[in-house]
């Protein structure tokens, strides 16, 4: 990588001493208000920023850094651990389902430098993709991304673009048709999102398979072999000079760990991770059922238990980042 000084010092900020990113994400607005709801708890803006500030103060000291948003997380930031990196969301949460493209948005009162002004290492971007999309809709996504760049590299904030797969034709990813695909639009955008006039820095990505459907993980219908699956892995690797890290997905803690341990096993590169619920999605029921008292004890043994058993996985999967 060939970095300016400023985002070099950033980057070592986001990383182990190792040189793996080995990052806690806890940026979901929705998503964390979809599963408190779920438990028949409506949050108010004050519980989810208190269940990030839990999460932040008690998971970073095991993590090189910690991902969050700027609309409920920046009480969090301010009680991380001292030794753990901070990375801000940049994106609204979700999209406007009511047009096509699942185009992108911006914070409106948010920019790269305030995300910097707020103590920030680097800046993170969540963009939906499906490179088979009518070419007005993508140069619409690929003009936005160049914005983000360049705002970035005005500010010597590392640039991290977390990209997720869709099909435009069919809503439904967990579906077999969708994993059939899946590797095509994971690889394909990786290799669009890595060309230089993005000015990207880190690719934070799915995996190029959906392990539910691999020979061996699969409890009902099998899509890939192992084979057929090891070599998406390879080649997803093989897609990109960037350093790349994995998304969890919502996908279990144990599950995580494997996938990780077989995208290794079949030669992928990968830099590390921004883990999210895999690593503290079973804090949430405590917190809206128990007290804080519940929720600190859960955190300080599952949570922990999780994300120290997924740091000692990326001891011998992930490849170090290269300054």
């Amino acid at each position: 990588m060939t970095l300016t000084a400023g985002k070099t010092k950033a980057m070592k900020n986001l990383m182990s001493e190792d040189g793996i990113i080995a990052a806690l994400a806890i940026d979901q607005r929705g998503a964390l208000k979809k599963m408190m709801k779920a438990l028949d708890f409506e949050p108010k803006a004050g519980d989810i920023e208190r269940f990030k500030e839990l999460v932040s103060e008690e998971l970073t000291p095991y993590a090189s850094s910690i991902l969050l948003d700027p609309e409920y997380g920046l009480p969090a930031s301010k009680v991380r651990a001292e030794n753990s990196g901070l990375l801000i969301a940049y994106e609204k949460t979700g999209y406007d389902a009511t047009v096509p493209g699942r185009l992108p948005d911006l914070l409106s009162v948010w920019s790269a430098k305030r995300i910097k002004e707020q103590g920030a290492d680097a800046v993170k971007f969540l963009l939906y993709y499906d490179v088979d999309e009518d070419k007005e809709i993508n140069e619409q996504k690929h003009a936005f991304v160049e914005r983000i760049g360049s705002e970035c590299a005005a500010e010597e904030m590392p640039f991290y673009l977390e990209l997720l797969s869709y099909d435009a034709n069919n809503a439904d990813n967990g579906s077999k048709e969708f994993a059939k695909v899946k590797p095509h639009k994971v690889i394909e955008m990786m290799k669009e999102f890595s060309k230089p006039r993005y000015q990207v820095d880190v690719l934070k990505v799915e995996v190029p398979v959906n392990m539910k459907y691999v020979e061996g993980f699969a409890k009902g219908e099998v899509v890939y072999t192992k084979e057929e699956a090891a070599k998406y892995f390879k080649e997803q690797s093989e897609a990109t000079n960037l350093p790349f890290i994995f998304l969890s997905a919502g996908v279990s803690a144990s599950l995580f760990q494997d996938t990780l341990r077989f995208a290794h096993d079949a030669g992928s590169t990968f830099n590390g991770v921004l883990c999210g619920r895999a690593t503290w999605a079973d804090g949430v029921k405590p917190f809206v059922t128990g007290d804080e008292a519940q929720v600190r004890d859960w955190l300080q043994t599952q949570g922990r238990k999780n994300i120290e058993e997924l740091n000692e996985v990326l001891k011998v999967t992930a490849t170090p980042v290269k300054l």
